[in-house]
Formats: C-alpha cells, sequence, structure tokens
C-alpha cells in the first residue's frame, strides 16, 4: 500500500516528464520511421537546446523567443548532419555521431561550464518541478500537453502538403521518389533539420522544468525517444490509424516508459542500472516484430506441411 501511494505521488512527475520528453521521441519519428534513417545526432542536439535556452533566458531573453532560438539551434545542428550526409556521402549514422561530438565542444562554449543552472524563484520560467502539483496554467502537464497537442497539430498539417508528403515519399521508397523527381536530398536534410528542431526544443522544456542545462543532459536520448516510438506503436499501432493520432502515440509511448521507470524505481530497483534497463526495453521491443514474423513464417510451414501428409 505504501509503495502504491509513492507511485501516485510520484505520477504527476513522470507524466510531466514523459510529455517533454514525447515531444523529442516525435523528432526521432520522423527520422526513424519516415525517413527511415538511424540519426544519433539528437543525443547532442537536446543538450544544445537547454544550453541554448538557460543562457537566454539567465541573460533576460523573453521565455517563447528562448524556446524559439533552442528550435532554430536544433535545425542547425541538424543541417550539419544532414549535409554531411547528402553532399559528403557519410553514412547518416558516422554523420550523426560526428555532429554529436561536435556539439559537446560548442554546447560547453555556449554556456562557458558544464552546467548552468537556473533558480524559479529568481527567473522566470515556462515550466518547472515544482509546479507539478499545482492546479494552474504554469503546471507542466498543462503547458507541455498543449504545447504538444499544437506541435501534432502542425506536424499533421504540414505532412498533408506537397513538401511534407514529399518528404514522406523519400523515406518510404528512395529510388521511386527521384524517378518522380523529387528532391531526395533536400528532403533528407529537411527531416533530420525537423526532427532535431523538435529534440532542441524538447531539450529547452526539460532544462526548465529541471532547473539546469548540462552538457550531458541528452546522453541516451536516443534510446529513450527509440523507446517511446516503439513502446507507442506496439500498444497502438492497431488502433491509432490516422497520423496525427501516430505522432501521439509516441508521445504516449513516452509517458508510460517514464511510468514503467517510476514504477520500476519505487520497487527499489537499482537507479544505476536504469540506462540497462533502458537498452533492455528498446531492445525486446524491436525483437518482438521479428519474433512474431518468425513464428507466423513458422505456423505457415507447419500448416503446409500437414495439409501435404493430410492428401
Amino acid at each position: 500500500m505504501e509503495i502504491l501511494t509513492q507511485l501516485l505521488n510520484a505520477l504527476p512527475g513522470s507524466v510531466s516528464q514523459g510529455l517533454i520528453w514525447g515531444i523529442m521521441a516525435i523528432g526521432v519519428y520522423i527520422t526513424y520511421r519516415l525517413l527511415d534513417i538511424p540519426d544519433l545526432t539528437v543525443d547532442g542536439s537536446f543538450a544544445t537546446g537547454g544550453a541554448v535556452a538557460v543562457m537566454l533566458i539567465l541573460n533576460g531573453c523573453n521565455l517563447w523567443l528562448a524556446m524559439f532560438l533552442s528550435f532554430i539551434a536544433g535545425l542547425l545542428a541538424g543541417a550539419v548532419t544532414g549535409l554531411l550526409h547528402t553532399l559528403m556521402g557519410i553514412p547518416p549514422i558516422l554523420a550523426g555521431i560526428l555532429t554529436q561530438l561536435s556539439l559537446y565542444s560548442i554546447n560547453l562554449k555556449i554556456m562557458g561550464k558544464a552546467n548552468q543552472s537556473v533558480n524559479v524563484n529568481q527567473t522566470d520560467l515556462l515550466v518547472s518541478l515544482r509546479w507539478v502539483k499545482e492546479f494552474a496554467f504554469h503546471n507542466p502537464l498543462v503547458t507541455v500537453g498543449i504545447v504538444l497537442l499544437i506541435l501534432i497539430a502542425f506536424l499533421y498539417w504540414f505532412f498533408g502538403t506537397e513538401m511534407g508528403c514529399a518528404l514522406r515519399a523519400t523515406g518510404s521508397n528512395l529510388n521511386m521518389s527521384r524517378a518522380q523527381g523529387i528532391n531526395t536530398n533536400f528532403n533528407k536534410v529537411l527531416g533530420i533539420m525537423l526532427s532535431n528542431g523538435l529534440v532542441a526544443f524538447s531539450g529547452a522544456f526539460l532544462a526548465q522544468y529541471q532547473g539546469f542545462a548540462d552538457v550531458k543532459m541528452g546522453q541516451g536520448a536516443i534510446v529513450i525517444g527509440l523507446a517511446a516510438v516503439i513502446i507507442g506503436e506496439a500498444l497502438f499501432g492497431k488502433i491509432f490509424r490516422n497520423f496525427a493520432l501516430r505522432l501521439l502515440s509516441v508521445a504516449l509511448g513516452s509517458i508510460i516508459y517514464y511510468i514503467v521507470i517510476q514504477a520500476v524505481i519505487t520497487l527499489g530497483f537499482d537507479a544505476n542500472l536504469l540506462k540497462l534497463l533502458s537498452a533492455t526495453i528498446v531492445a525486446i521491443f524491436l525483437a518482438v516484430p521479428y519474433w512474431k514474423s518468425k513464428y507466423n513464417e513458422n505456423h505457415i510451414k507447419g500448416s503446409k506441411k500437414g495439409d501435404r501428409i493430410n492428401a
């Protein structure tokens, strides 16, 4: 009973974190599912978004302008990865690693040191962990939830435009897209930019929520993003067919992921092993479709063999 009470008390914080990371997971979904490009830039661009937002806020910048400029910083980081891949012929995984490595130094230069803090008592913030149980608009559940829905609506509109459809076609069938006269290199760069822009935007929210930005705050972000995408698809894939609902399922996957993590911690799991747990969750959910296809394949073979024997 005590464990259940602790879990319920921690639930608002878990859902808030899930919403924030859900924005990042949507960015991962764009490259991983729509473009079919494994992009590791996100571990660096997530921290870049947090670093840019915190430094701008500390220097008196308007909060929403700081968030927008964090998004722009993410776009630029994605552009570097995209150009390394398309113009220089570097494989996307390696291009992402190179950008991620570069961003570590850039983030240090932005902040001047390894981390920078913002005190909610001294600085205006959009969200904060301290407000998570308050019944007010600045509650992270409300603020981030509204922003997330607006982003999903915008992405639903964008991917329904000619440019958005061309981007989706590029990821679906590269050769056919080229045959139709689509500039696939441009779409790759655009998709990676948009993805990292959302990732940096999410990082800006998280930095405010936790009260600091750190050069390592994006470490393992790609794993969390993949976990959210895979969990969302596994649980809601057959229910949510609409594209907007698929994006929503990714955010719901992120929330479920953080609730599971919080439940495991509440039950006494060693917090030092959380990264191992995250990797295990992703590996299992990635393996499930493969195991399912193997099972169906063996089942079909067994049925055909039985039909031959009966004949």
